[in-house]
This record gives structure tokens, C-alpha cells and sequence, in this order.
């Protein structure tokens, strides 16, 4: 269910500007929308797990807040950030 340091190298080789931008606002929705769709898989198994639901609440709240940040200062970059990532809105 973990996200491998590998796999979080890749995602931020993506969609940051280099391999140690791990802070752009693009990274995080990006390791965000990664962590969201492992949770939801597990949800899915695991029906009862609501600690587990909290979490992926507060993370679909995080990744809505960021993502605003970015349409207000680049609304370009937003919609091909969520053409790429699939994110319905």
C-alpha cells in the first residue's frame, strides 16, 4: 500500500520541474492523486477501515486546496495537470 521511493522519484521526475522538486505545488497533487487511488483500493476491500477513510478524506481535502492554488495562478497548467493525473472536475 506504500508508495516506493522509487515510484516517488518518478512521480516527481513527472511532474515537477526536476528530480528534487519534491515542493511544487504540481509534485504534491501528483503524490497526493497516487496515495488517494491506493487508499481507495484498500477502501475497497476493507470496507470498515474508517481511520483509514479520515485519512483519505483529509487528502482529497488537500489535494482540492492545492489544486484551487494552482487554477488561480495558472490555469493552463491546471488543466493539463489534471488531463494527465485523470482527476474529474
Amino acid at each position: 500500500m506504500n508508495i516506493t521511493s522509487e515510484e516517488k522519484k518518478a512521480i516527481f521526475e513527472k511532474f515537477g520541474k526536476n528530480i528534487e522538486d519534491t515542493g511544487s505545488p504540481e509534485a504534491q497533487v501528483a503524490m497526493f492523486t497516487e496515495r488517494i487511488q491506493r487508499l481507495t483500493l484498500h477502501l475497497k476491500e476493507h470496507k470498515k477501515d474508517h481511520s483509514t477513510r479520515l485519512g483519505l478524506l483529509k487528502l482529497v481535502g488537500k489535494r482540492r486546496r492545492l489544486l484551487n492554488y494552482i487554477m488561480k495562478k495558472d490555469i493552463e497548467g491546471y488543466r493539463t495537470l489534471i488531463k494527465e493525473l485523470g482527476i474529474r472536475k
